[in-house]
């Protein structure tokens, strides 16, 4: 078995309740073995020789109210391996844990208390999870944001010290993903890339473009300067042959046959309304803001 020499931080948002996993490492496809979580019950990051049952293992044991420490012993009694483990733990209370067993390769060790947990191994030192988290406590941004400024600076106190290869970041919320059919409200990996960790936080700000809920302040109504913006971009497109006078049933078709091809379905207002969001993204892609 090959280790997954990584660093992760897991959280929880006191405020939302969401819970959250980021992580990167020289590994391929990290957010494939090391995140796991469910709304209301907990979040977990298991790495280093890393026991993938230890996800659904905790999840269960916490259904049915067993508490973290507990479920930390009867990971050590069932696994002969446990000593090259290492796992955080965060539940829906806030409550935590991180373990660092004896045989993981140095530098490793971790950190946790009310509502984190952050862990590593094979590390340049001690001073990426204090890096991670004094960024992390230091940040008013929302938890997705919080747990890639956290990541980042870790990776820039040293990292994992073999280097760079994927990234992670993993958020749950009842009825948080898409169509809220699931709690997936952020999943995002990067699999294989020279700069994982940049590339995972340009990712997380595709996903806030095409999936996040307009919010009121950006709401506009299509007066005939917005009409003749919209119409400049959707012309640049091909999705309206010309410009017309008013804002119509034809344009309002026009924009959302474009919005569902540039996945911004989610997005969308009652017609006679646009989020100002999706006016600026149309308008600098089809390179039209400069004709206002």
């Amino acid at each position: 078995m090959k280790a997954i020499s990584t660093f992760s931080l897991v959280a929880r948002d006191p405020e939302t309740g969401d819970l959250g996993v980021v992580t990167a490492s020289k590994f391929l496809a990290v957010g494939s073995a090391v995140p796991f979580a469910e709304a209301n019950i907990a979040a977990i990051a298991t790495q280093s020789y890393a026991n993938t049952t230890f996800g659904p293992r905790c999840i269960a044991a916490l259904k049915n109210n067993i508490p973290l420490s507990l479920i930390q012993k009867a990971f050590a009694q069932t696994d002969p391996q446990h000593e090259q483990r290492q796992y955080g733990l965060v539940d829906a209370a806030g409550n935590s844990l991180s373990f660092t067993g004896a045989e993981c390769h140095s530098w490793a060790g971790g950190q946790s208390g009310e509502n984190y947990a952050a862990q590593g191994n094979l590390l340049t030192g001690p001073e990426v999870i204090e890096s991670l988290l004094e960024a992390f406590f230091s940040s008013q941004e929302p938890l997705p944001e919080r747990l890639m400024t956290a990541l980042s600076a870790g990776d820039e106190a040293g990292g994992d010290k073999r280097g760079r290869q994927s990234a992670a970041l993993l958020v749950v919320r009842d009825k948080g993903g898409y169509g809220g059919f699931n709690d997936r409200y952020i999943d995002l990996r990067v699999d294989d890339h020279p700069k994982p960790i940049p590339e995972l936080r340009r990712l997380l700000a595709m996903q806030r473009l095409y999936f996040e809920q307009p919010l009121a302040e950006n709401r506009l109504e299509i007066d005939a300067d917005i009409a003749r913006r919209l119409q400049l971009a959707l012309k640049a497109s091909g999705y309206l042959p010309e410009p017309k006078a008013n804002w119509d049933e034809r344009c309002e078709k026009a924009l959302r046959k474009l919005a569902g091809v540039e996945n911004l379905e989610e997005r969308m207002l009652e017609p006679g309304f646009v989020d100002k969001v999706v006016l600026e993204y149309l308008e600098q892609k089809f390179k039209t803001e400069t004709k206002k």
